[in-house]
């Protein structure tokens, strides 16, 4: 700490100095930080900033098909509906990813080993083939 700190910090009351220096100290476990970065990052892979910024519709009523449209039929825009299902996908294969690595850890019970092997290398393509099916239902229509 600097002079200056040390000086503030020490010209506290003590129940104010004891928080301070319990909360400078404190360090957040690898597990929070590493569970708040994955969450950040698939908010923004689903596209949760442009939900931010730009606000569109959760979804619209089409006379044409007689129902609600949840995809936007465009590439270059999208409902919310969107941003959420992409979110949903890419948390699904983060489980699987996650699985597959924990997997790892079951050396001594290969059959659990094998069991969650197998489990996030389902959950992975499933979020693949899902993720590419909607983008080619979004081209196609």
């Amino acid at each position: 700490m600097s002079k200056a700190v040390k000086k503030r910090v020490s010209s506290m009351s003590y129940s104010f100095n004891k928080v301070y220096r319990r909360i400078s100290s404190m360090e957040p476990s690898t597990f929070v930080l590493s569970i708040i970065i994955m969450a950040i990052a698939i908010f923004l892979f689903g596209g949760g900033l442009y939900d931010l910024i730009i606000t569109p519709y959760p979804a619209i009523y089409s006379n044409s098909t007689g129902g609600f449209i949840f995809l936007y039929p465009q590439l270059s825009e999208q409902f919310i509906s969107d941003s959420v299902l992409a979110a949903i996908l890419y948390a699904l294969g983060t489980v699987g990813l996650i699985a597959i690595y924990q997997s790892t850890k079951y050396a001594y019970k290969p059959r659990q080993a094998y069991m969650m092997f197998v489990v996030g290398i389902v959950l992975l393509f499933l979020a693949y083939i899902l993720i590419e099916t909607t983008i080619r239902l979004k081209i196609s229509g």
